[in-house]
């Protein structure tokens, strides 16, 4: 199938992903807050992109694991599908949708802007355990974005003088939502980097080099660790604190998995 397919139809998902936007702040504006046009829009884009992806995995017989457009195209799919799957089973995250369909919209309109040439899959890269450091480190980062705007969320409305009994226990449900998604962001993290370690082994003869993309994978599960050690150890920690510190951590998780590989002149150059 043509490269010109490909790009239709990722462009119909951008666009699938903008009309849910502006539906999702049309709703807003009118104090209407229903899941399901949100749920329909995620599912059409998804078909959308899942269209993209395939056609460009039958072309090219291998996984989009290389370039940086294969990295947005799979992560928009990811993402999209995390999302989707999270708030249908945690009523809680809808809430942040309309921050996370503009960080989706964003990847669309950036993928649309680099390069789509493939780069062909080196033979020692391709064994079962970059199928799973690539499924956990897409989790990841899809727990990740739902817990740092949820928390964006919760920040916002932290500079609003609000009062009243519902309000108080819809900022606990959603605060708990925040802490839920980085803790099992933080799991999927942790077997990233293990089965990351396996994988680099086989296809480098070594685990772990400390390159730009190992280091900075390092850095953010060590921010992640210690922000939910601070959480349980210190209880007076302020709210926003907590929550400031999850968006700083998501901002260093997206400049790892698609800024790091791609100027990084180490081995690991490209591979997420």
């Amino acid at each position: 199938m043509s490269a010109m397919a490909e790009k239709y139809l990722l462009i119909a998902g951008l666009t699938t992903i903008v009309v849910t936007a502006l539906l999702r702040f049309a709703m807003l504006a009118r104090g209407k807050e229903p899941w399901w046009p949100m749920a329909t829009g995620l599912i059409v884009t998804l078909l959308f992109l899942f269209a993209a992806l395939t056609t460009r995995w039958l072309r090219e017989s291998q996984g989009p694991f290389l370039t940086l457009y294969e990295v947005l195209l799979s992560n928009l799919f990811s993402l999209s599908l995390v999302f989707l799957v999270a708030a249908s089973l945690v009523p809680a995250l809808r809430a942040s949708t309309m921050i996370v369909l503009v960080f989706l919209a964003s990847l669309g309109a950036w993928s649309l802007i680099v390069a789509a040439d493939a780069v062909p899959l080196p033979a020692t890269f391709d064994n079962p355990w970059l199928w799973l450091h690539v499924v956990s480190g897409k989790l990841f980062l899809g727990l990740c974005m739902l817990a740092a705007a949820t928390a964006s969320l919760m920040l916002s409305r932290s500079r609003s003088s609000r009062t009243g009994a519902g309000v108080v226990l819809s900022e606990q449900g959603l605060d708990e939502a925040v802490w839920l998604t980085m803790s099992l962001a933080f799991v999927c993290h942790s077997f990233m980097l293990i089965a990351g370690a396996i994988w680099a082994h086989s296809a480098w003869g070594r685990y772990w080099a400390w390159d730009s993309l190992e280091t900075w994978a390092f850095i953010t599960w060590l921010a992640i660790a210690l922000l939910l050690h601070a959480r349980v150890t210190f209880t007076r920690m302020p709210a926003a604190l907590g929550w400031s510190a999850v968006v700083v951590i998501f901002a260093v998780a997206v400049l790892t998995f698609f800024g790091v590989p791609f100027i990084s002149v180490a081995p690991h150059k490209g591979m997420m």
